[in-house]
């Protein structure tokens, strides 16, 4: 399948104005890449692609590497010390060069020190060319975006890292630079108001972008591009979506069945053997594009169904309910389409497990969850006596500790804060160990309360969320993302500036955005291929110190259910339940000051 979206667009601008343009016929080249400029190409490009334009190689700049003398080598790296060192090192020895010579390509802008340590290396005169093609973002799907920064939860929140966390901010600024400039856009820059380094951030952002809009004019303009907008948010303007169980199928696969690096494992029994097979889940694979945001109930039969006109129209004949057996018995009678029924079992398979993983303890966790969340039942009675509901979960043995972690921090976001003594309470009930509870206590790094003095805090004025009931929910999903809001309110402009205020607001003539669903024009949409770049205005949203897949489900669901705009997504790393517990208990917020048996709170900002 093509890419899409902003994979397309990175993949066709690496492949342009990297690969191809130090091409020249009849000679092999190396390709000396990074950890995120790897990622880059791995996530954008086909290696076939990469291949078939002379490379023949691609090497890790920061791994020992076999020299090749004869060969010249593209460089596509960040513009940081350990990468520019590397590049340096290369060429130290005009004995023995590593590469015959350097095409040298920078993500994006390289700072004047090392510029000038370059100038004065050696490998300046092996230099055929330095460029920065400014992409230093990872496409991670179509719309959605990472910056690939791991340590940036915990470089943001705790109090004790606050020495680095200007330059990781300014870092963050310069690949979000990046993304607009690669997308052409030049949006009104946003920030949630409440937390102090949005704005700081947002700051940041828009010198930068003005930087590059000074340099080409050009950006940005274009019928209703004026609209487009970019909101920066922190982790902890919606603390509930990372801590609950979700039922759509990546989500749920994400949380409960460990995918690391988008690679699902399973085991197989085939031929008496049980092999493992790992599937990688990306967007190449059209079933796992159709499925990935489906509630579970509905993935099954959504499998079956597609293998039914699959198998229809290659005139086989499936039951009503495939099993695995008729698969497996199906790909003896027709090995030549082993490629398309594989990718069903798989699916398949993928959703047996999560059903696996849902039946026993989720589905009595999610139920309690929901309520939690919304403060209301399914019937939307409000919850007088929360209590009640968590008591039987959290002396449940057979719970984890983990889940009933995530149980007692909806329970204090429901009550804006529990005082000491309750919270002790809980943690004793539950039997979580002391070690645990710090990720309870961390969470007031993100401004949001967990102890109070009064048994009874006022409750939080939380956001007024928008009435969904129209809308066809499950009891157990009854949650919608925060984000979701945010992103509809921009697009219909009714998101509050008091809360959400401009950096800088682009005039926007009334006049101007009226005429464009014209006759004329207005079914642009209806007939476009897949590579075409829309024409409309976007709305980007970046939340540092995570983003969920909950979150990445409601991008897509927006530009669905409206024609004009698009969605992205971005942030500084991707988070699943238990990746961000591990980060709230991250030794980066212990007081590295501290005596040992430092047991008391630090102070909440």
């Amino acid at each position: 399948m093509a890419p899409l979206g902003l994979k397309a667009i990175v993949g066709e601008k690496i492949m342009n104005d990297v690969i191809k343009k130090a091409r020249e016929k009849g000679k092999w080249k190396v390709l000396v890449v990074d950890k995120l400029s790897m990622r880059m190409v791995s996530s954008c490009c086909k290696m076939t692609d990469i291949m078939s334009e002379g490379i023949t190689i691609v090497e890790d700049i920061t791994k020992r590497r076999e020299p090749l003398p004869s060969m010249e080598a593209i460089y596509l790296i960040t513009p940081s010390d350990e990468s520019v060192e590397g590049l340096i090192d290369d060429f130290r020895d005009p004995q023995n060069q590593r590469y015959r010579a350097a095409h040298v390509f920078f993500t994006d802008t390289i700072p004047d020190m090392l510029f000038g340590l370059l100038t004065k290396s050696r490998a300046s005169k092996a230099m055929k060319a330095l460029t920065e093609i400014h992409i230093a973002f990872l496409p991670y799907e179509s719309q959605v975006f990472s910056l690939d920064k791991v340590d940036a939860f915990q470089d943001f929140y705790s109090p004790f890292k606050a020495d680095v966390k200007n330059n990781m901010l300014e870092r963050c600024a310069e690949q979000i630079a990046t993304l607009c400039f690669t997308l052409k856009e030049y949006p009104g820059v946003r920030y949630r108001g409440e937390y102090k380094d949005c704005a700081v951030l947002a700051q940041m952002i828009q010198e930068k972008l003005d930087g590059y809009k000074a340099d080409d004019p050009t950006m940005g303009e274009g019928p209703d591009k004026s609209r487009t907008q970019l909101l920066i948010l922190d982790r902890g303007f919606d603390c509930v979506t990372p801590v609950l169980h979700e039922l759509t199928l990546q989500a749920m696969a994400y949380d409960l069945l460990g995918v690391e690096n988008d690679v699902y494992s399973f085991e197989t029994s085939g031929m008496g053997e049980v092999r493992t097979k790992e599937v990688v889940l990306d967007e190449d694979d059209d079933l796992w594009l159709s499925l990935r945001h489906k509630h579970i109930a509905e993935v099954s039969t959504a499998v079956t169904r597609s293998l039914k006109d699959f198998s229809a129209s290659k005139k086989m004949n499936t039951g009503e309910k495939t099993t695995m057996k008729e698969l497996a018995q199906m790909l003896k009678k027709m090995p030549q389409y082993q490629k398309e029924l594989s990718k069903y079992s798989t699916h398949l398979h993928l959703a047996e497990d999560c059903m696996n993983r849902y039946q026993g303890t989720v589905d009595k966790l999610c139920r309690v969850e929901q309520d939690l969340a919304m403060g209301m039942d399914a019937e939307g009675e409000k919850i007088k006596d929360p209590m009640r509901l968590i008591v039987p979960i959290l002396l449940d043995a057979n719970v984890n500790v983990s889940d009933k972690i995530r149980i007692i921090l909806l329970y204090i976001f429901l009550k804006n804060g529990v005082t000491e003594e309750n919270l002790c309470k809980l943690l004793q009930h539950a039997n979580i160990p002391p070690e645990d509870s710090d990720i309870i206590s961390n969470m007031a790094h993100l401004g949001i309360p967990v102890i109070s003095e009064v048994s009874c805090p006022e409750p939080a004025k939380k956001p007024d969320r928008k009435e969904r009931i129209s809308e066809q929910t499950y009891q157990l999903s009854r949650w919608t993302p925060l984000v979701k809001d945010l992103i509809e309110d921009s697009i219909e402009d009714k998101l509050d500036p008091k809360l959400y205020p401009y950096i800088s607001q682009r005039q926007v003539s009334a006049k101007a955005s009226a005429p464009s669903s014209s006759a004329r024009y207005g079914n642009w949409h209806k007939n476009r291929g897949p590579t075409e770049i829309k024409t409309g205005p976007r709305i980007i949203v970046f939340i540092i110190g995570g983003m969920t897949y909950s979150e990445m489900r409601c991008v897509y669901e927006v530009t669905q259910a409206n024609g004009k705009w698009e969605a992205l997504i971005g942030s500084t790393h991707i988070l699943t339940p238990p990746k961000y517990l591990k980060e709230l208990q991250h030794p980066d917020f212990l007081d590295p000051n501290a005596l040992p048996e430092g047991t008391e709170e630090p102070p909440a900002e």
